[in-house]
């Protein structure tokens, strides 16, 4: 991998993680409008189907500055090529070295608004700010320490226990590189960045407590800062994660029935 692919791979990551927050902002915005003032076509709605006048619980699971702490743990042993390879015309082929990651993400999530939208896409976005520490059980480096940043829309269909998800994290962090002592495919230097998108499902046991499990890949690249002195290869890896979330601070007060 040149250097001049590798800061095109970043270049694209990074976008790939702004790209959402523009457009939640204003999708929030809308949706806030939207709950604000109903439609004629959603008073039809109401006397054409029953079951939209039923309370919904998810309103008080899904509000704006809701605070919520969440611990999610990943086994990712499948190895693959850059996932945006095409972007550059590069070769659909991976590294001949394996690596399998096993991630651990403690988080605070502030959810910004409240729920809004239609039909699929009904939900929120939250916003969640990780401490991470991976181990590496197999590769030439042994631990990834990270600080990320992510974006998620969650996707809450009314009065559900079960809400999909889809969610993309950008980092910085520190590995410890073997490609600086001679070993051939490991990373080039400590200093890394950390490219990850997932989806999954979440569900709600009370407005307090959920659990979630979904797949998630993950990129680990130090973008060509470490050549031409050492190649720069970067890690693709993806598998299963499983999260655990409980809300910080009091419940939402609210008159809906549970």
């Amino acid at each position: 991998m040149v250097r001049k692919g590798a800061s095109a791979q970043t270049l694209v990551c990074v976008a790939l993680v702004l790209l959402p927050l523009c457009q939640g902002a204003f999708a929030q915005k809308a949706e806030v409008e939207e709950s604000a003032s109903p439609s004629a076509d959603d008073g039809l709605s109401l006397v054409s189907d029953p079951r939209s006048r039923l309370p919904d619980f998810n309103e008080d699971i899904y509000y704006r500055n809701k605070i919520e702490f969440s611990l999610e743990n990943g086994y990712l042993p499948r190895n693959i090529p850059f996932v945006y390879n095409f972007v550059f015309g590069s070769s659909y082929a991976r590294w001949p070295i394996d690596y399998t990651l096993v991630p651990t993400f403690m988080s605070v999530r502030w959810q910004r608004a409240n729920i809004g939208g239609r039909w699929l896409f009904r939900g929120n976005n939250d916003y969640s700010f990780t401490g991470s520490y991976t181990a590496i059980p197999r590769g030439p480096e042994t631990r990834y320490v990270a600080f990320d940043f992510g974006i998620r829309r969650n996707f809450v269909p009314r009065r559900s226990r079960v809400a999909p998800y889809f969610e993309m994290r950008g980092g910085v962090g520190n590995i410890d590189a073997q490609g600086p002592h001679g070993v051939i495919f490991a990373q080039g230097q400590d200093l890394t960045f950390t490219y990850m998108m997932g989806s999954g499902a979440r569900y709600n046991f009370n407005p307090r407590i959920s659990i979630a499990a979904g797949a998630t890949y993950m990129h680990v690249s130090n973008t060509g800062l470490s050549e031409p002195k050492v190649v720069n290869y970067g890690i693709n890896v993806w598998g299963p994660i499983f999260g655990f979330y409980m809300r910080l601070g009091k419940a939402r007060q609210s008159s809906v029935a549970k």
